[in-house]
């Protein structure tokens, strides 16, 4: 989960260099289309069987991921970009409880809380705000996280059930892009969107392709293989490796604060690690 927090925060550098020649639906569009070409092409490298048996899962796991990926952007649009980042990363703590609602699980208090410190890390570190008049827009961006944790529910559900890594990755790539091509029509941007430029516009669109191909193989690994509150504790590292990105490349200033909230995003972590190495316990059943 850190390696794949790590290759979501270069992905993140790559859509913000994107972003200058590129809307957000392009963005989408692409970093789902590559994704899809990248694993549909080291499948049939290697002969793998593209049909799955899990495909309700793969459904309900592609459907929430490419809604909470609408939203998220939406988010970004409308509200201050610190503060659609917070309200997506509500994930984690959206993920326990589908954990504990639809799977039975039990997960003590300390893993509880070090969520919870991890989300607090995140507050600090971003300084999220919003108007009175952008609370639909909040609501929305709220919307994300919810639909986020129930996506990496469905990673979990898929893991346990055997699914390879790849075939996950790749429903849910070929779901979005056909998901952020109908965006790109509607929002009337032209043929010209579906085409890449290149020159450095293409090497910018194939490093968020190239960086989310290989940090949404990481993540699904970490919740079929690890903990699953380890894993979600853990990806509140991206916020970190995202800031610490923004202040080499952009010169953006880490105040006292935020190196507080990278310390207890980091004790979220450790916290995790040390209470998910007993099992959880499923619900009685009656």
């Amino acid at each position: 989960m850190l390696a794949a927090s790590l290759l979501f925060a270069c992905m993140g550098v790559c859509v913000k260099l994107a972003s200058s020649a590129h809307s957000a639906a392009e963005i989408v569009f692409w970093r789902s289309l590559l994704s899809f070409l990248f694993i549909y092409a080291y499948a049939r490298s290697r002969g793998l069987s593209l049909t799955t048996p899990h495909w309700r899962f793969q459904l309900q796991r592609a459907v929430s991921g490419l809604l909470s990926l609408m939203l998220y952007f939406y988010g970004i649009v409308m509200l201050p970009l610190a503060t659609a980042v917070t309200l997506n990363y509500t994930s984690p703590l959206f993920l326990a409880l589908f954990l504990v609602v639809l799977a039975g699980h039990r997960p003590p208090l300390m893993l509880w809380l070090s969520l919870g410190l991890g989300f607090v890390g995140v507050i600090l570190l971003l300084h999220p705000v919003f108007s009175g008049d952008q609370w639909l827009a909040g609501a929305l961006a709220l919307g994300s996280g919810v639909l986020a944790g129930l996506a990496y529910y469905n990673v979990k559900e898929l893991g346990a059930l055997g699914e390879s890594e790849w075939r996950t990755v790749l429903y849910f790539s070929g779901l979005s892009t056909v998901g952020a091509g109908l965006w790109l029509l509607v929002s009337g941007e032209g043929l010209g969107a579906f085409t890449l430029r290149g020159g450095v516009p293409t090497l910018q669109l194939l490093g968020v392709g190239g960086f989310a191909t290989l940090a949404q193989l990481a993540m699904t690994r970490a919740y079929k293989r690890g903990r699953t509150f380890l894993s979600a504790s853990l990806a509140y590292s991206t916020v970190v490796f995202a800031s610490l990105f923004g202040a080499v490349l952009w010169d953006e200033t880490i105040a006292a604060e935020g190196w507080l909230a990278i310390l207890l995003i980091a004790a979220s972590g450790l916290l995790a690690s040390r209470y998910s190495r007993a099992p959880t316990r499923p619900a009685a059943t009656p």
